[in-house]
C-alpha cells in the first residue's frame, strides 16, 4: 500500500499484519479520487477531510499529499493511523479515538467525508447519522461510502446517492445532503 499522487507519491505506508483491517485497495482508491475531482467546486486545497474508520489511514493521507487543507482520522484503534500520519510528517492532522457511532459534536464541518466501516456489520448507517445530527456535514459535503458489493445502504430522505461503483468486492457510494 503506499500513496498514489501529490507530494508524497509512492511512499509506502504501514499495513495491518491482521485481517481487521482492510485497506482500501490503490487502484479503488485511485478511482475514487478520479471521480471525487470531477465534483469538486473549489480548490482541493480548501478541503477539510474526515476519514472514519481510518485503519492505515490511507484516504486522508492521500488527501493531504494531494494538498488537502487538514485531515481528522476517526477510528477505535488509531495505532495505524497514527504510525502512518510520522512517516509522512503531516501536520495538519487530528486524531479522534473513539466508536463513530457516538462521537460528539463537531469542532469543526468537513467538505469529504470518507467511510469505509468492517462489511455487512450495520455501522454505516448509524455513523451518517451521528455525523448528521453532530454537525459534521453541509450542504456541500461529499461522503464517500464503501460496503461490500452485496451490502445494502439504507438510506433516509436526508442522503442524495449522486454516483455508484463497484470495484471487485467493494461498492463505493457518493452522497450527499
Amino acid at each position: 500500500m503506499r500513496i498514489i499522487s501529490g507530494n508524497l507519491r509512492g511512499k509506502k505506508l504501514f499495513t495491518p499484519k491482521d485481517a481487521n483491517v482492510r485497506p482500501t485497495t490503490d487502484r479503488t482508491r485511485e478511482s475514487i479520487y478520479n471521480i471525487l475531482y470531477s465534483k469538486l467546486d473549489k480548490p482541493f486545497q480548501e478541503y477539510s477531510i474526515l476519514d472514519i474508520f481510518s485503519g492505515t489511514g490511507a484516504f486522508g493521507l492521500e488527501a493531504l499529499s494531494r494538498g488537502a487543507k487538514d485531515a481528522t482520522f476517526v477510528d477505535i484503534d488509531l495505532n495505524l493511523t497514527k504510525k502512518n500520519i510520522d512517516l509522512c510528517g503531516f501536520k495538519n492532522t487530528m486524531l479522534i479515538k473513539s466508536d463513530a457511532r457516538f462521537i460528539g459534536k463537531a469542532k469543526q464541518t468537513y467538505d469529504i467525508v470518507f467511510m469505509d466501516a468492517p462489511y455487512n456489520k450495520g455501522l454505516t448507517e448509524p455513523v451518517l447519522d451521528n455525523l448528521y445530527k453532530n454537525n459534521y456535514l453541509t450542504p456541500n459535503t461529499i461522503i464517500i461510502v464503501e460496503l461490500a458489493k452485496n451490502e445494502d445502504l439504507n438510506l433516509d430522505d436526508r442522503f442524495n446517492i449522486i454516483d455508484t461503483r463497484i470495484y471487485g468486492v467493494s461498492k463505493v457510494i457518493f452522497l450527499n445532503i
